[in-house]
């Protein structure tokens, strides 16, 4: 029980952190709310035209592919640590190479329609 008991108290301790600075803030924040400031902004920028504007579908896939290879990339770092031991080189070598074989065929089948192009 003292393991959850530890956990516990870190959680508390943390909820009371943000709790108080969130009171200190409160505290010391000035206010002068004006008509200006209540206004909505998007990147600082001041909103122009409707509420709502579509978006294309395609930047989400270019995201979507960051993902991708930004987790693939996590996964490759621990995998180089553990290439060289003995016992477990040439499972991870398969496993790695399964893995990699995956995110090919992925970029094969996002290249072959289209999405990997900016224009």
């Amino acid at each position: 029980m003292g393991g959850y008991a530890v956990v516990g108290a870190v959680v508390v301790a943390g909820i009371l952190l943000v709790l108080a600075a969130g009171m200190t803030r409160r505290l010391l924040a000035p206010r002068a709310p004006t008509r200006a400031k209540r206004t909505t902004y998007e990147s600082g920028v001041d909103p122009v035209g409707r509420d709502w504007a579509q978006t294309r579908i395609r930047y989400f896939v270019y995201a979507y592919l960051y993902v991708i290879f930004a987790v693939d990339a996590v996964y490759l770092f621990p995998w180089a640590t553990v290439i060289r031991d003995p016992q477990l080189g040439k499972a991870s070598l398969v496993e790695m190479g399964i893995f990699i074989t995956v995110l090919v065929v992925g970029l094969a089948h996002a290249g072959r329609r289209g999405l990997l192009r900016w224009v």
